[in-house]
């Protein structure tokens, strides 16, 4: 009898597990500064960035909890392959950023990316469902979260950013 009602147990639990989080979730020891609460996920593409922003409906006004921006530069950005998200493409432009702008504040850009990488299940070009998830950790100092981890799912339709010298080759 007591197998009976451990097993029923166990399957609620793990079912609690797989639902946490969402398709479009954030987590972290920077929710020790701010909420990592989402409503949406905006992904925007183009041939020189991926960007990811997560959005918290918040009253009145809708905050930037995270934006994530990728550079591309030298990247084969597809589905499966984990990219670097730490250090600078050969541009020298940082590969990653992270912002936070919530309203009534001024932008919040975070330390430099110290490790962690960025996998795409699905997508990843303009007018593609898009979803994967990141993790990464902020070098330790004075910047803001520095020293703090962010993890994150995502999944949207990649909207085309607009900007980029032309159109993304086809996937």
């Amino acid at each position: 009898m007591l197998k009976r009602l451990r097993r029923p147990g166990l399957l609620a639990g793990l079912g609690l597990l797989v639902g946490c989080g969402g398709p479009n979730s954030l987590s972290g020891s920077v929710e020790e500064l701010f909420s990592l609460e989402v409503s949406r996920v905006e992904v925007l593409r183009n041939a020189e960035a991926l960007q990811v922003s997560y959005y918290r409906n918040n009253g009145l006004d809708v905050d930037l909890v995270v934006r994530l921006s990728l550079a591309t530069e030298g990247l084969d950005l597809r589905p499966g392959s984990k990219v670097n998200l730490a250090g600078t493409t050969e541009a020298g432009v940082a590969r990653t950023t992270v912002v936070h702008l919530a309203a009534g504040e001024p932008a919040r850009v975070f330390a430099p990316v110290d490790k962690g990488d960025l996998e795409l299940d699905e997508g990843g070009g303009v007018d593609q469902p898009t979803r994967g998830n990141f993790s990464l950790s902020f070098m330790r100092g004075d910047g803001f979260g520095a020293g703090r981890s962010l993890e994150g799912r995502f999944a949207s339709l990649a909207m085309d950013a607009g900007f980029g010298p032309e159109p993304l080759p086809p996937p």
